[in-house]
């Protein structure tokens, strides 16, 4: 069992870059989702709610980025790092966590609306109630994503059966791709370890899917699947369940690197 792909999304709910390599610090691959759109009462904006961030393309340079959308003059942008604290929720019912105001304008006339764009300067800010010392991006839940080419093929075939279109593994926005794996062998991986080329993570529950593995990556069209089929096939846990959520093991500070190829080994 290998990596087959590496991806990171700078602004939360942005079209994912592809990576051959990528640095692993203890919130997650470098630069994960460390930018995020926030409306008037600064909650993050997502595909969930907004599709059109499919659209919006990022490219990172050290210390910044830059922002392009169809219609749009690019935006080059450093990391605010003196710029206005801003509280921020993930979701509307989640306690606030530290940012930095980055911009308003260009953001607001890519969606169409008052918005604003922040930084999260320290991941510190943030960490994950059931994992004391953790730290975590401005992601869902968690640091790192991994999906499985095997327990996509299976989805696949379950949609072709009923008459519609196999998805790629982009809808549902990994992380990490790992294939050589039997499908849904990530089941048997809850609360274990993984070793990743030359680190380890702690495989800390199945991700719960929402609407926005129904949201074509490259189009933003939106349709009903794969939801439908994880409803027949993937019900449990309270929730419908694709890929799992990992927790780098790492200390403060520290960091490790991931390769496109690095073998992948389940830990007992």
């Amino acid at each position: 069992m290998r990596i087959a792909e590496l991806h990171t999304y700078p602004v939360k709910g942005c079209h994912r870059l592809d990576h051959d390599e990528a640095l692993v610090e203890p919130c997650g691959l470098a630069g994960d989702r460390r930018w995020m759109m926030i409306d008037a009462d600064g909650v993050g904006i997502t595909q969930r709610e907004t599709a059109l961030l499919t659209r919006l393309t990022v490219h990172r340079r050290p210390g910044g980025l830059r922002l392009s959308a169809p219609g749009l003059p690019d935006l080059d942008l450093d990391e605010p790092a003196d710029g206005p604290k801003v509280g921020v929720r993930i979701f509307s019912n989640k306690p606030e966590v530290p940012a930095r105001f980055a911009e308003s304008e260009w953001s607001s006339a890519f969606l169409g609306r008052d918005v604003r764009l922040v930084w999260q300067a320290d991941p510190v800010g943030r960490t994950i109630p059931e994992s004391p010392g953790s730290q975590v991006s401005l992601a869902d839940g968690y640091p790192v994503l991994l999906a499985n080419l095997a327990s996509l093929d299976a989805v696949n075939d379950w949609l072709v059966e009923g008459g519609d279109e196999p998805v790629p593994i982009h809808r549902f926005r990994p992380n990490l791709v790992v294939e050589g794996a039997p499908a849904w062998a990530e089941d048997g991986w809850l609360g274990k370890g993984l070793r990743i080329g030359e680190l380890t993570f702690q495989v800390a529950s199945h991700c719960a899917r929402c609407r926005v593995t129904t949201i074509d990556q490259e189009s933003g069209e939106t349709g009903r699947q794969p939801l439908h089929v994880l409803g027949k096939h993937r019900r449990f846990g309270g929730g419908l369940m694709f890929a799992v959520n990992l927790l780098p093991e790492l200390a403060a500070g520290a960091t490790g690197v991931l390769r496109i190829g690095d073998e992948v080994t389940p830990l007992e």
